[in-house]
């Protein structure tokens, strides 16, 4: 497999672990995030060769969708602390930006 192929897996990987933190499904993440780690593997296996444009636009895109699953797993975490404060009687305080950097 070479890098534009390698890439190519990885978007569709991260496509499938952003529809699996959309439905909340844990299995469906786990199988995407390893097969992604895989064909990241792969990826710097292939670091000899060229960086045509195509592989650089499927890395970016590649990257902009790593953002798009950093940013659902962050949501996820701020909602699950302020249901387990709230259920522990605490004040949960409004968002402020930059608390959950």
């Amino acid at each position: 497999m070479n890098r534009r192929d390698a890439l190519i897996q990885v978007i569709d990987c991260l496509h499938a672990e952003i529809a699996a933190l959309k439905t909340n499904d844990a299995r469906a993440l786990e199988r995407a995030t390893a097969a992604k780690l895989g064909h990241i593997d792969t990826v710097a296996a292939c670091e000899h060769e060229p960086m045509t444009d195509e592989v650089r636009a499927l890395a970016q895109e590649a990257q902009r969708l790593n953002e798009t699953a950093r940013i659902y797993v962050n949501l996820m975490a701020a909602n699950v602390r302020r249901r387990l404060q709230s259920l522990a009687g605490q004040t949960v305080a409004p968002y402020a930006v930059g608390a959950y950097a």
